[in-house]
Order: structure tokens, then sequence, then C-alpha cells
């Protein structure tokens, strides 16, 4: 398990080599991922391959664009993942999971390392981009996470846009839903009002759309360093398929599935089979390695090992103050990517990317 979360990172080696060679540090860096999983090179047809690669290319164009700009690490990682949630090719935001009551129920947090402020939202069914509702809990409450309708309600006070809960809906999703509670044996719940008809719905790369049976946490993060030496962490999620009794994973739980501090030195966005993240607290524990000296790529290693000790899988990113990423997993692949004012941008899909030429 350790062995795949080293031969994981390697693809970025190359970043990595240039970043260490450039005169100076880089003023600002991203990192991003779509999820964690089971993610075969067979799995996946040529087109379904670029299309992932194109969607993470535009989420780096959209956080890098802010950082090119001079912005602010918490305006990057928002930008990235608000780009990913509008992406039906990901479990956040629009092409979200289905709860087993037919519902989509989305979850976010984001944290800025400059002075540990955190904000969280679990829950949502309305909320456009559930990234922005975390951000506005922290920045426009005395509080750290809201949840359900509350939190609908606190991001359309502030502003947030409000959408139909089947703006969320996608064909994909609601047939893996089907599939996932007729193998449990559990009722099947009505097409959720407002759907489209079976199919007539076209989203955006419904032709390249992977299998139902596809086994992975696409679950979107970013981390980024920006030119003020500022970390930041974001993370959003539509939590599991068929998921029951308001069940919450690690996301939006500050220190679990997102985590970020400049005294630490560490920002960390986390996918994976939650209950497990939640456990080992795996964002935090992250940071306090690289607080007892542990470089951003071995604090990752470490952790994720240490996961998947007690039987959990996926992955994390993470943002040290050199501007390094770091990437882990006990996975088969992570869609995952990079950028920085040194490194051009790279993507990769499957864990044993490292060394292509793409």
């Amino acid at each position: 398990m350790m062995r795949t979360a080293l031969t994981a990172l390697c693809f970025f080696g190359l970043m990595a080599g240039v970043q260490a060679q450039a005169q100076d540090a880089p003023r600002w860096s991203l990192a991003i991922h779509g999820g964690a999983g089971v993610i075969e090179r067979s799995s996946l047809t040529p087109e379904q391959d670029a299309a992932y690669r194109a969607s993470l290319q535009r989420a780096l164009d959209a956080g890098s664009a802010v950082l090119t700009q001079g912005g602010s690490a918490l305006d990057a990682v928002q930008a990235a993942v608000q780009l990913m949630e509008d992406d039906p090719l990901f479990n956040a935001g629009r092409g979200a999971v289905f709860t087993a009551a037919g519902r989509n129920e989305l979850d976010a947090a984001v944290m800025n390392g400059a002075d540990l402020t955190a904000g969280a939202v679990a829950g949502l069914t309305t909320t456009r981009h559930p990234i922005a509702a975390a951000r506005a809990v922290m920045e426009q409450s005395p509080h750290v996470m809201l949840i359900g309708p509350g939190a609908d309600a606190f991001a359309a006070q502030a502003g947030l846009e409000q959408v139909d809960p089947a703006f969320f809906f996608t064909e994909r999703r609601w047939q893996g839903l089907i599939k996932a509670l007729t193998e449990a044996g559990l009722p099947i719940p009505e097409r959720p009002a407002g759907a489209p008809a079976p199919g007539a719905q076209a989203a955006p790369h419904a032709s390249v759309a992977p299998p139902l049976n596809e086994k992975k946490f696409g679950t979107v993060g970013a981390v980024a360093l920006d030119s003020q030496g500022r970390l930041a962490a974001a993370t959003s999620t539509g939590g599991m398929t068929a998921k029951r009794w308001g069940r919450v994973g690690d996301v939006p739980i500050i220190g679990a599935g997102t985590y970020a501090s400049n005294a630490d030195g560490c920002a960390v966005s986390a996918t994976g089979s939650g209950e497990y993240f939640i456990r080992s607290t795996v964002a935090r524990d992250i940071c306090t390695r690289t607080a007892d000296g542990a470089t951003v790529q071995a604090a990752a290693d470490a952790e994720i090992a240490d996961v998947g000790s007690i039987g959990g899988d996926g992955g994390v990113i993470v943002m040290g103050l050199t501007g390094t990423p770091a990437f882990a997993m006990n996975t088969s692949g992570m869609y995952r990517g990079a950028v920085s004012s040194t490194a051009a941008a790279r993507v990769a899909i499957y864990a044993n990317e490292e060394g292509e030429k793409e």
C-alpha cells in the first residue's frame, strides 16, 4: 500500500525539479484533485481520459489566473473548486451522487492557513457552489460549520446563487443510485421533481461519461500558496452513493478532510473513504508531521500509509511553504494536477504515470 502511495507521486518529479533549479522559490503554486479510487487505464476510453484531463486543466487555469494577478490563495482554491463543482464529471455540485432518498446533499470546507479561520457546510441542496457557502460561513458568520436547510438559508442570505435541486441532477448518477439500491435490496425513490425525462439530458461530457460501476471518490479539492506566502485549502463533495440517515463524511470536518496552517507549513485536501479519514484526522496529522520537520511529501506518504493500515482508501494533495506540491494515494488512481509560477501545468490520472511524456 505504501508502495502505491510513493509511486503515485513521482509523476510530478519534473515539476519539483524545475522548481528546485529555479533561482527563487515559486511566487505561487496550486495543486488540485478530482477524486481518488479504482481508476484503471482499462476503465476509461481515450475520450473519457481526455475529458478528465481537459477538466483538470480548466480548474488549474481558473486558479492560476487568480494567483498570476497576485490574488490570494483563498480566492484561487475557491475558483478552482467552483469550476469542478459545475462539471458533471466530478462528484461535487452538478453531477453529485444521490442519497438513498434520491437527493443530492453537498458538503464543502475551506480554511485559511494565515489565520486558521475556517468554514464548512454539510447537506446543502439548493446552493449552487457549496465551496462559496463554506467561505461565507468563515467570513460572514461567527461559526465554523452549518448544516442542512439552515446552511442553504444562510447562503441565500449571503447573496449566493440558489438553484432548484434538479440543477444538480445527472442521469449517470441517478442510474448509479438505482444500481446501488437494487444491489442492496433497498427501495428506489421516485425520480426527482424537475429532473429531465430519461434519456433527455444532454449534459456536458454526457457522451464520454465513465461507466456506472466506476469505483472512485469524486470529491474535488485544491491547495495553494500565494505570492504573499499564504496557504489555503478547499474541498467539496457529494458524498457517497446511496448514503442514508444524513451521513456526513470527512470533507467538511476541519482537520479530517481539509486543513491549512502557515504555522505548520502545510495545506491539505483529502479524498477517500471518509469514515477512515475522520478517525485518522488525516489533514491535521499531516500538518503536525510537517510542523515536526517532515517534508510535505514524507508527511503525506506516512499519513496515507496509516489510513491504509486501518482499512481506508483514498489520497491527499498537500502544499507546503516552498511551493512544491505533494500527492499521495493508496489507490490505483487520482485525478490531479499542479501548476506554479515556475512550472507549467501538469495533469495526471493513474498512479503509474511517473516519467511519462504527455
